[in-house]
Parts: C-alpha cells; structure tokens; sequence
C-alpha cells in the first residue's frame, strides 16, 4: 500500500513539476475521508536550491529520506536533457527500486531516471520536444512520444507539465482505487483521466529545406487538399514519371505522397476544429475525407482522441460539435 512519498529535487527545478507531486500527495484532505501520505520534499545538491523561476527553496530533508519512501518522484528541472546528476542520487534510486519502491518522472525528470539506468530496456514518455534528445542519449530505452505517461512498474515515466498530474492520478488509482483518484481529482478541479495522448498538443511543421524538386508539387497539394488525387497526376504535375517522382518524394519529404497529404490533412483539420465553429461533416469536405467517419477514423489514428473531443480541449466544453 502507498503510503510514504518522497519528492527529490535539483537545483532550478521547476516549480509547476514539484507543485503536482506536492498537490496529489502532499496535501491532507482526510476531511475527504481520503488517504494521508506521508509526503516530504529531500534535496540532492544541499538545503537551499534555487528554483527555474527564481526563488530560493529551504528543503529540510537529504537524500536520507528516500530511503523509506514507497515512491520517490522526481520533477522537472532546469537542463535536465544536459546536464550530469550527483552519483549518489542515482545510486539511491537504483536501491529504492531493489528494495521494492516506485519511481515516477514528471517531464525531463525522465533524464534522471535514464541516467540511474532505471529505464533499460523499458520503454518511456517523455515531453515531445526532448524525445530526439532522450532517444539518442540513451538508446536502450524506447520512447512513446505519444502518450500522456509510460508505466513500466515499478518504473512510471510522464510527458510534459500536466501530464505529471495523470501519472499520478494513475498512481493512486492502482494503489487506492479509482474512487479515491476520482475525489482527489474532483478537489483538483481537473479531470480524473484525459482521453488521448499528448499528440494532440504536438506542433509537426512541414519540412521544406530538401524539398527541391518536389516543393512546388507540395505547395499545390497543401493548396487541394480537399481533392482526390494520384500519384500519376502529382507526378505529370512535377514532369516525371510516377516511379521516378515516387522515389524523389521519398527522399526529400521522408515519407510517401499518401502518407504526406494524410497528415497534412489531419493538421488542417486540427486548426479547424481549434478555430472554427464548423461542423465534423464540413471539416471532412474541407480536408479532403469525404465523410465524418472517415475523418474520426484517422483522426484518431493519428492523434489519438476524436475530433469532438479535441475541440472541447482547444476550445472548452460548450464548443459545437
């Protein structure tokens, strides 16, 4: 049973990253009839750290403390894709997790747990914006770089910011059941789970610097996306043949011509449904699906959600569907 927790912190860490391990564990709300943790926040660089945004934090404890807690989580923090960790912080997680403790990142706290050698061999989540970086650091974890959190008990990886809070609602449902995680989550004001995945918060630009042979032919299919067309016809386009343009799109875009204006039309579809009114239906007319179900269909293949339901996240509850 969770009942002891500890957070560990760096110097600049971020303040948001350490407010959610401290909001979900270390508030009492017995008034609730909700469980009390023991929760304590230990410092792995001295008593007095400087957060990311500036001010100063006196932490009571040491690396002592996660000596006895059931899970230790480790916040985000200034640098942490870069910089190097204290040997001993990453020994104490090695031996929390050989005597049978949790361990939980929130964002880049992930670097840290990579570099205990925690993640071997599991996979991990991760911001989006660090998975290149976490990937070619260490090459023997395998990064999810769509999903919310990873968890590969004793093991728990989250991506970015608020993705720390469903880790840990994911925690307290596991070990308390989820109507406790439910009235934490209802004392949070924030949902008890998110449908999804953190794809749908990812910004993927369109890469134009190789693109010298093709880019007028992409500039024409971004402007006709709502039309059906050929391989034949963007290569009559482009004045090849359709195996020699076949071949070139591949190599300057990276993908094939079916692949590309799929998602290009999944990305438009996205700025519709995040600023406009108009209907499902309409937006599959716009993008080039035809019908609403096939819209929802690779819509939520590629961004995992619906495309309801990414609007209520863009635009609130009472957008129209």
């Amino acid at each position: 049973m969770l009942k002891n927790v500890a957070a560990v912190v760096l110097d600049g860490v971020n303040p948001f990253e350490l407010g959610v391990v401290c909001e979900v564990f270390g508030t009492d709300r017995s008034d609730d009839g909700l469980p009390v943790y023991d929760f304590a926040v230990a410092s792995a660089e001295g008593p007095r750290l400087t957060s990311r945004a500036g001010f100063a934090l006196h932490v009571e404890h040491g690396l002592e403390r996660l000596e006895s807690a059931d899970l230790i989580a480790v916040p985000a923090g200034a640098c942490y894709e870069t910089r190097e960790f204290p040997p001993e912080l990453l020994e104490a997680l090695r031996r929390g997790v050989e005597r049978g403790a949790r361990v939980l990142s929130v964002c880049s706290g992930v670097f840290v747990l990579a570099a205990a050698g925690l993640l071997d061999g599991r996979r991990s989540a991760v911001h989006w914006r660090h998975v290149d970086e976490l990937t070619r650091t260490y090459p023997r974890l395998t990064v999810e770089p769509d999903v919310l959190y990873v968890d590969e008990d004793p093991v728990i990886t989250s991506a970015g910011t608020a993705a720390g809070i469903d880790a840990c609602l994911h925690i307290v449902r596991k070990e308390q059941g989820t109507e406790v995680a439910n009235k934490i989550a209802r004392r949070m004001v924030v949902p008890p789970h998110r449908d999804g995945g953190q794809a749908q918060y990812i910004e993927r630009p369109l890469p134009r610097s190789r693109c010298d042979t093709v880019g007028e032919v992409l500039v024409w299919m971004e402007r006709h996306l709502d039309e059906d067309v050929t391989v034949e016809q963007l290569a009559e386009r482009a004045h090849m043949s359709p195996r020699t343009f076949a071949r070139r799109f591949q190599q300057e875009t990276g993908t094939t011509p079916y692949r590309w204006i799929l998602r290009q039309r999944v990305l438009l579809a996205q700025r519709l449904l995040e600023a406009t009114d108009e209907t499902v239906d309409t937006i599959a007319g716009r993008t080039g699906f035809g019908t609403a179900a096939a819209l929802r269909h690779q819509f939520l293949r590629a961004v995992g959600t619906t495309p309801n339901a990414y609007r209520r996240t863009f635009q609130g509850p009472e957008a129209v569907a």
